[in-house]
C-alpha cells in the first residue's frame, strides 16, 4: 500500500517547484524527499516529475497525480479542523447567501437566536436574488427556493420543506369584482406581478385537483420586483397576485387576504440549502444547517426548537 505520507511530498514539491523549497516547507532534508518522490514513482510504476539540472516540470502523469494528491492533504486538513472545533464550541464565520424574500421572512427572524445560542460564531449573509454558487464565490451555505433541487457533482443539498405558491386577492376587490369560483373569472381581477414581458403580459401556470391545469394570461396593472413590495399592493386592493404561502398566509389568517380558488395553485417550489461538503465538516456550518432544518417548514419559520 502506498504511503500516503509520500503523495502529501509529491504535492509538496510539485506545487513548489522543486525540492529545495518543498524541504525548507515541509522541515525535511530536500535528499530524503527526493528518494521518497523516487520511491513513490518506483511503486506507481511511472514517471511523475521531469528533472533537469534547472528545472523541474510534470509530467502528463504527474499533473493527473498532483490533482488527487492535492486533493487528499486538502481534505485532511479539513478533517484534522473539524475535529479540533469539534473539541470546544461552535466558532468562526459563516458566510450565507439568501433570496431577498427568503431574509426578511424567515432567516432574518431566526439568525438572531441561532447567534445568540452560539455566541462565537459570526454571520456573513449576502442578501440577493441573483443565483450564488458557494464553490466559485467563497459561500458556506446558499439557500434556495426552486422547483428543482439543483443536481451537483460538488454540492450537497439539504431540503427543508416545500413552499407553495397562493392565489390571493383583497376582501375588498373580491366584494367589488364578485367571487372567484374557477379559473377563468380570473379575468375579473386587475393583477399584480413581480415582472412582465416586454409587451406587458404575464402568464400563471396553475395546477389544480385531479391533475387539472391552467394558464391565466393577464397584463398586470402593478409590477414591482420585491415580493414585499406586492403584498402592500395586494393587501391595498390594487390587483390579486400569486404569493409565497409564508408572506401572505398572517394576512389571511387576520381577514386583509382572501385565498382564492382553493386547490389551485403554481408548481410548489422546495426551500433548500446547496453546500460544499468540505465545508459541512466544520461545526459551526454543520450546526446552522441543522438549526435551519428543525426550524424552518418550508420557507415558513415556525417556533424555534430549543
Amino acid at each position: 500500500m502506498l504511503d500516503l505520507n509520500d503523495m502529501v511530498y509529491f504535492a509538496e514539491v510539485a506545487e513548489r517547484g522543486g525540492f529545495a523549497a518543498a524541504g525548507r516547507a515541509l522541515g525535511i532534508p530536500k535528499s530524503r524527499l527526493s528518494r521518497r518522490v523516487a520511491e513513490l514513482e518506483a511503486q506507481l510504476g511511472v514517471q511523475l516529475l521531469q528533472r533537469s539540472t534547472r528545472s523541474l516540470s510534470l509530467t502528463p502523469a504527474g499533473e493527473l497525480y498532483l490533482r488527487h494528491c492535492a486533493a487528499m492533504r486538502d481534505a485532511a486538513q479539513a478533517a484534522g479542523e473539524a475535529v479540533a472545533q469539534v473539541q470546544t464550541e461552535p466558532r468562526g464565520t459563516i458566510r450565507i447567501s439568501c433570496p431577498v424574500t427568503l431574509a426578511h421572512s424567515s432567516l432574518g427572524p431566526l439568525l438572531p437566536v441561532f447567534m445568540s445560542r452560539y455566541p462565537a460564531v459570526r454571520v456573513e449573509m449576502m442578501v440577493i436574488n441573483r443565483p450564488v454558487d458557494p464553490v466559485e464565490e467563497g459561500v458556506d451555505i446558499a439557500l434556495r427556493v426552486r422547483p428543482q433541487i439543483e443536481n451537483s457533482a460538488t454540492l450537497v443539498a439539504k431540503n427543508f420543506g416545500v413552499s407553495r405558491g397562493v392565489l390571493v386577492a383583497s376582501a375588498d376587490l373580491v366584494r367589488r369584482k364578485g367571487p372567484i369560483e374557477k379559473p377563468e373569472d380570473l379575468a375579473r381581477l386587475d393583477t399584480v406581478a413581480m415582472s412582465a414581458s416586454g409587451d406587458g403580459r404575464q402568464s400563471w401556470h396553475l395546477e389544480g385537483p385531479d391533475g387539472a391545469t391552467y394558464v391565466h394570461h393577464h397584463s398586470p396593472r402593478y409590477v414591482a420586483d420585491d415580493l414585499a413590495t406586492l403584498v402592500f399592493a395586494v393587501v391595498g386592493g390594487t390587483g390579486a397576485s400569486v404569493l409565497p404561502d409564508y408572506m401572505c398566509l398572517p394576512d389571511i389568517r387576520s381577514g386583509k387576504l382572501v385565498a382564492l380558488l382553493p386547490g389551485w395553485g403554481p408548481p410548489p417550489g422546495i426551500c433548500h440549502a446547496m453546500f460544499p461538503a468540505r465545508r459541512a465538516l466544520v461545526p459551526a456550518v454543520r450546526k446552522l444547517i441543522d438549526f435551519l432544518a428543525e426550524n424552518l417548514d418550508g420557507a415558513e419559520p415556525h417556533q424555534v426548537v430549543t
